[in-house]
């Protein structure tokens, strides 16, 4: 019997060391030059000027008002969060200070009630930028300085003085929103909504961080990521006219053209733009001290099954940093399809990884490496037409025996919207698991109608849906209840309701032609690469 790897360096896990710049790397990871500590950050000019700068804004906006303790009080703490800002190119944009409430320590009922955030979903980025690329739209970002400083409470919150800013033993009374608050993103989003209602937009049904102006020949639409916003609008004047009616009311910083938004670059070339993650891939490269590791040419070898059975199950501290990097392999997916598949393989292993499963995580780091350049295209060209890919690994899991079910779906030649995913209950035929897949693929297709129609677009032909099993398309359209079907969900159904009602079409695609292949298996290099292709992804 082999023997088992037993210390750290045989699992594949570096000790701490320290380096000559100040950075300190403890079991993979690497810490970014940020304060650990008030006194730290106090002994230092630059974030002292920070926590000033913060401070005043907090006083200027009128946030809160000191008032003695009072018994029964609800009192919360605070505490300050260091964050070094740097550009697309890593180098050190500014630094930043920010107060956040420890809310936490909030009970329901007292001081909050209702909570969310306001978060666009990334394929209504993809969808918005794809079509303002096609008409030639302008893009401009705009970010919100202290925005949640701008939401009013409705709620009575009493908060601790900032630390190092303490000049009586009074406490603070919330009369404007602060970071970390619950009801703080809500605040923020019904203060930013009602300004945009009144100059005339329209939250949107299908994503209400989605806001939509039409007004005879121009059109604005307004996405929104709790502070961060892009603004894409037929006329430049209309634009320029929305940015000074905001900049009266918030703190308006105009950003310029669409560049770097949420940790993507944003580029632009003669046939469009590439969004990509260059920058965010390398700095996971070098977390985890792989920047100059060897490149690998996939993600996955397309013959590994991977089994919470095998390997040593790893320390509580490795296991920790396990998830940590797979978690940042998340949300590097926003932009790489192409690694769909195989994060969320390893994402299966959460709970309990073990040395395998970390293998399986480098090999990812490594194709990482390999690919760290590489975006997604959205075409400059573009047509009025939904497609929708759609696949299943039946019985992939060789754990439990459930399917992998995975689509893509397109508005034109873009790639909208993609997904990889284990099935969550076990299919009895392969017909079943794509059956599946396919109602998966229809329920985005849906969504992805109803945005358009609230963008005013209006599809030439109905949405297509492309399947590579024949028993699959046959059950979309045959209304008879057979008895390999019977057992099958009724909701899955509502995929023949659509083709009977006109509203989609299914159609047989051979396998060796099925764009979704890669989201329900790893595949070999050639036929990764096809993958890659297919999917618009392509060299930045």
């Amino acid at each position: 019997e082999p023997q088992r790897p037993t210390t750290r360096s045989q699992r594949g896990i570096v000790k701490p060391k320290k380096f000559t710049d100040g950075t300190i790397r403890y079991g993979n990871l690497c810490s970014t030059g940020e304060p650990q500590s008030l006194q730290e950050a106090l002994g230092d000019s630059n974030w002292k000027k920070a926590m000033d700068e913060e401070y005043s804004a907090l006083l200027r906006n009128n946030t809160w008002h000191l008032v003695p303790v009072k018994q029964g009080m609800n009192l919360i703490d605070c505490k300050w969060v260091f964050k070094i800002k740097r550009k697309a190119d890593g180098s050190i944009e500014r630094y930043k200070a920010r107060l956040v409430a420890k809310g936490y320590k909030q009970q329901y009922g007292i001081d909050y009630e209702d909570t969310f955030s306001p978060v666009v979903k990334i394929a209504t980025v993809r969808l918005v930028l794809s079509m303002a690329v096609a008409r030639g739209w302008c893009l401009r970002q705009l970010d919100v300085q202290n925005a949640f400083l701008h939401g009013v409470l409705e709620e009575e919150v009493y908060m601790k003085q900032p630390p190092g800013f303490e000049k009586s033993n009074l406490v603070c009374k919330l009369d404007k929103a602060i970071y970390g608050l619950k009801q703080a993103p809500r605040a923020w989003y019904s203060r930013l909504s009602t300004k945009l209602i009144s100059l005339g937009f329209k939250a949107s049904k299908s994503d209400t961080s989605l806001f939509i102006y039409q007004k005879e020949a121009v059109s604005i639409y307004m996405l929104i990521y709790v502070d961060d916003i892009i603004v894409t609008a037929s006329s430049e004047e209309a634009d320029s006219a929305l940015l000074c009616d905001l900049k009266r009311e918030f703190a308006l910083k105009d950003l310029g053209d669409l560049h770097y938004f949420l940790g993507i670059e944003v580029k632009r070339n003669k046939e469009g733009i590439i969004l990509s993650q260059s920058k965010y891939a390398r700095d996971i490269l070098s977390r985890v001290g792989m920047a100059n590791c060897k490149a690998a040419t996939t993600p996955l070898p397309a013959t590994e099954k991977l089994s919470r059975y095998e390997g040593d199950p790893l320390s509580a501290d490795d296991s920790t940093k396990y998830r940590s990097i797979v978690g940042a392999l998340q949300y590097l997916t926003l932009t790489r399809p192409d690694l769909a598949f195989s994060v969320n393989k390893v994402c299966q292993f959460l709970h309990a990884p073990t040395t395998i499963h970390w293998t399986s995580v480098k090999r990812i780091l490594r194709y990482i490496k390999f690919t760290v350049e590489i975006g997604l295209k959205i075409p400059r060209k573009n047509s009025f037409l939904v497609s929708a890919f759609s696949d299943a690994d039946w019985a992939g899991s060789i754990d439990d025996r459930r399917s992998t079910g995975g689509f893509a779906v397109f508005f034109g030649s873009s790639l909208i919207s993609w997904s990889a995913r284990k099935q969550a209950t076990v299919a009895w035929s392969s017909t079943e698991a794509e059956y599946k897949s396919m109602a998966n693929a229809t329920a985005e297709v849906i969504w992805l109608e109803s945005l358009l129609a609230e963008l005013g677009v209006s599809l030439r032909a109905p949405p297509c849906l492309w399947c590579d099993n024949l028993g699959a398309t046959y059950l979309s359209a045959n209304p008879v209840f057979h008895a390999r079907a019977k057992h099958i969900e009724i909701d899955f159904h509502f995929v023949r309701e659509r083709v009977a009602q006109k509203q989609l079409q299914v159609r047989l695609i051979p396998s060796k032609d099925q764009l979704a292949d890669g989201f329900t298996k790893a595949l070999p290099i050639h036929k990764f690469e096809e993958f890659k292709y297919n999917l618009n992804l392509q060299q930045v």
